[in-house]
């Protein structure tokens, strides 16, 4: 599953990252997400309803992206963009994130936890 990246949340995660890469490396014009970040907030939603009746399998995927996405942020700023959260809260931040904002996708949900955690700008 894939999605072209959109918006001020999406430009700074991948302007971040860049600025790892080499000098004179070839990047995209619009760079390209992969993997849960890009599923819209509804199947986030309906993954938490089924695991809070039971089903837990598909919210964990979608935990472990966060822990992945949250983990290379960190890595690349050099510091724990989660501060003295942890990663079960930045899941409910996400949950309040897409209850809100039911058009927008997991990636902005998760940048929206992190912004307001790091207080990126």
């Amino acid at each position: 599953m894939r999605r072209r990246c959109a918006g001020l949340a999406a430009s700074l995660t991948i302007t971040l990252i860049w600025g790892l890469l080499p000098p004179g490396t070839p990047q995209a014009a619009e760079p390209t997400l992969w993997g849960y970040g890009v599923r819209g907030c509804e199947a986030y939603l309906a993954a938490a309803t089924a695991a809070q009746r039971g089903s837990p399998t598909e919210l964990a995927r979608y935990e472990d992206w966060l822990a992945g996405f949250i983990s290379a942020l960190s890595l690349v700023l050099g510091e724990d963009v989660l501060r003295d959260t942890d990663l079960s809260a930045a899941m409910r931040g996400t949950r309040s994130y897409c209850r809100d904002n039911r058009d927008q996708d997991f990636f902005n949900a998760a940048m929206d936890v992190v912004q307001s955690t790091a207080r990126l700008p």
